[in-house]
């Protein structure tokens, strides 16, 4: 094994974390709350010059969370999985789609009739 194994490098034995005058002066902050619909209380800190955002996502639950702790935002609703066909069932009428099948059909007959391979 080279090197020695040393698992700790660039430091002496003994130093402690380094401190505010290696890393310089902290910035100003302010300590936000947020409340989600859950009742979590959660704290944030920002820059006193930063623009405070209306809503943050609950680090517990992840739900929305506001600054008023007397009306918490609802959880969003989840709308159920839709299929390719709930989609076009959207869109289209049942008196459309036959028309369209129809058409397709039609055409996928003249074209045998003209001899096309069609699979």
């Amino acid at each position: 094994m080279a090197g020695g194994g040393n698992a700790i490098r660039g430091s002496r034995v003994g130093a402690g974390p380094m401190g505010e005058a290696e890393r310089g002066e902290a910035a100003p902050r302010q300590a936000v709350t947020y409340f989600c619909s859950h009742g979590h209380r959660s704290v944030v800190t920002f820059a006193i010059e930063a623009q405070v955002p209306d809503s943050w996502d609950c680090p517990k639950c992840g739900l929305p969370a506001s600054l008023d702790s007397d009306n918490p935002p609802p959880a969003p609703r989840i709308e159920p999985y839709k299929t390719h066909l709930a989609y076009v069932k959207e869109r289209r009428s049942d008196a459309e789609a036959k028309d369209i099948l129809e058409e397709a059909l039609s055409l996928l007959r003249s074209r045998r009739k003209a001899g096309d391979i069609v699979f």
